[in-house]
């Protein structure tokens, strides 16, 4: 079985299903906080460099869901900087196991790379907010808002 390094939004309940299901599968999860870091753009490239930009981001990111970042009208550049600054607005989980890395939690991309050895899957999209299509204003613990987000819902621990 591997060991993963996986990084992630600390409280974020997709990513507890994410790391819930890789465990359950038998791989040994390192978990790391996206938000803590320090990425440069040579190492967050040698994850996200392949994939077309717009794939780069989280798209449940409250600035990309109302707008004002739309990934697909940016060029790499302005994309990695947008990314190291706001570690956040990256699509997650980024997952590692020695060189080979990994960008999103694609159930089939997954087992194909490490495994999932047949264990029950969740059902709905492992890769999608839990809180569905209404996003995290949904949870009713208190309104949500972009600098609440951004700076990881603290107040609810719902995320």
């Amino acid at each position: 079985m591997a060991v993963i390094t996986f990084y992630e939004k600390p409280g974020c309940k997709g990513n507890l299903r994410q790391k819930t299901l890789l465990a359950a599968a038998g791989h040994t999860v390192q978990a790391k906080s996206l938000k803590n870091e320090a990425w440069t753009a040579e190492y967050l490239l040698k994850f996200v460099g392949k994939l077309p930009v717009a794939e780069w981001f989280n798209p449940a990111a409250p600035a990309i869901k109302a707008g004002e970042i739309v990934p697909e009208n940016l060029g790499a550049e302005d994309a990695l900087h947008l990314l190291l600054q706001n570690p956040l607005l990256i699509r997650r989980p980024l997952m590692e196991i020695g060189d080979e890395r990994m960008v999103g939690f694609d159930i089939a991309a997954v087992d194909a790379w490490v495994g999932l050895n047949n264990v029950e899957l969740p059902e709905g999209n492992i890769e999608a907010c839990v809180h569905g299509p209404e996003g995290h204003g949904s949870c009713g613990s208190h309104a949500h808002d972009a600098a609440e987000e951004e700076s990881g819902h603290g107040r609810c621990g719902s995320h």
